[in-house]
């Protein structure tokens, strides 16, 4: 259900909504379980988007070099 499957993903997950995405330890512990889990799904889908973009645009950038040439 969660990010987390053990104790060192739990922190790992909360160390890095900290320091990545400017939550506050407080606003995250202050959260219910199913919160935290919503907010972090839509992270993780946030994520996946724009590690998409950045290939996308990557591939873009590729095909103007070889176009170039």
């Amino acid at each position: 259900m969660f990010s987390y499957d053990d104790i060192r993903n739990f922190y790992k997950t909360m160390f890095s909504m900290v320091q990545f995405h400017k939550y506050s330890l407080a606003e995250l512990e202050n959260m219910m379980p199913w919160e935290k889990f919503i907010y972090i799904d839509l992270l993780s889908e946030h994520l996946k988007r724009k590690e998409e973009e950045r290939r996308d645009q990557e591939a873009a950038n590729k095909a103007r070099v070889i176009k170039r040439r």
